[in-house]
């Protein structure tokens, strides 16, 4: 096939009712009767969602990108991850806590995990809404090892020895690979991450999954293989604007995130290296590019083709959107560098992992 059949994609999303989730994101998004009682993640982008619009429909974003390649993800993607869409866009909404966990990184997927084809797994969230005193368990309070981390584990005096993050609506966190993690009660964020569903559980709370009448499964050996042990040091990502409504939130070598906040038509040109994922968290646009439209309201996401060249967004009212690529961290540092912004500063939004 030709890439100029390309056009910006929605797939269809792919819910999922864990024990944790609440009734926050079928409200907010106004999803139509019968609601569920529990809904803890809408899975936007992923590469076995299907293609639910024009020639394509049907069409897995997975068979998508083979098909099409470069075309589709950008050089840059294909340098890195292949025939492969690399990332994972969801909403999660925790009414509980989630189980405190942990992820390999791509090393330890690709040596312990090849059955399973998935990378590592680094991911951020963007805070959507926060209860007040809300926090995440992001990494340890203090230094500690193996044998400490298992004892506690086994004692179940595992808490004590977490560091706990407060957030609020705006906030970004970036969660790398071996950081010990978990989004508490009363948070609801959207994430960005690699494709990967590799999730090492080392604490549930001792709770009982409804499905199966037994506690769910703990993967301590794992988990203790590739957890981080140095104390937390990052705090809330702090954002660095590109432009008058661009916000960059955080990138890593996985990902970038950014924030648009647009109150009248804008025009953007596409970096034919990567793809993007927009994703409305707010109000409401039209997306509109050589060949077509399409009207896109809060909750919904569309993959652009690295291939589109350009497209415009038209706001009918102020609109948020959050905007995600694989980036080229050189070049975003030489941006801010040119910008005098200091070399520390970027550091701290423009990571390493």
């Amino acid at each position: 096939m030709s890439q100029t059949h390309l056009y910006p994609l929605i797939t269809r999303p792919r819910f999922a009712h864990p024990i944790w989730g609440g009734t926050f994101l079928a409200e907010w998004l106004d999803l139509p009767p019968p609601r569920p009682e529990r809904l803890g993640e809408i899975w936007l982008v992923y590469d076995t969602n299907p293609i639910i619009e024009g020639p394509l429909a049907g069409k897995t974003l997975a068979q998508v990108t083979d098909t099409f390649g470069a075309a589709l993800v950008g050089e840059r993607t294909m340098a890195r991850y292949g025939a492969d869409f690399p990332l994972l866009a969801k909403f999660i909404d925790a009414a509980d806590r989630l189980s405190i966990q942990v992820h390999p990184d791509d090393a330890y997927a690709h040596t312990y995990e090849a059955a399973t084809g998935f990378h590592g797994k680094t991911e951020a969230w963007h805070i959507l809404h926060a209860t007040q005193g809300a926090d995440v368990v992001y990494g340890l309070a203090r230094f500690s090892n193996r044998a400490e981390l298992a004892a506690a584990i086994a004692a179940g005096e595992l808490e004590p020895l977490l560091h706990r993050l407060p957030v609020a609506p705006g906030d970004t966190v970036f969660v790398p690979a071996g950081t010990l993690h978990a989004i508490n009660a009363g948070i609801v964020l959207f994430e960005i991450q690699q494709k990967s569903d590799l999730t090492y559980r080392v604490y549930d709370y001792g709770r009982i999954d409804a499905t199966t009448g037994q506690p769910r499964a703990l993967h301590i050996d794992k988990a203790l293989d590739v957890t981080d042990y140095a104390p937390a040091l990052r705090g809330v990502v702090p954002p660095l604007s590109l432009a008058e409504g661009r916000d960059l939130l955080v990138a890593c070598a996985s990902f970038a995130l950014e924030r648009l906040t647009i109150a009248a038509p804008v025009d953007y040109l596409v970096d034919p290296a990567t793809f993007e994922i927009l994703t409305i968290i707010e109000g409401s646009t039209t997306l509109r590019w050589d060949s077509g439209a399409r009207a896109l309201r809060r909750g919904e996401a569309v993959v652009i083709p690295a291939c589109l060249g350009g497209y415009a967004l038209l706001p009918t009212d102020d609109v948020r959107i959050l905007r995600a690529y694989v980036p080229d961290l050189d070049a975003l540092r030489y941006e801010f560098a040119q910008r005098g912004v200091d070399a520390g500063r970027v550091a701290q939004t423009v990571v390493e992992c």
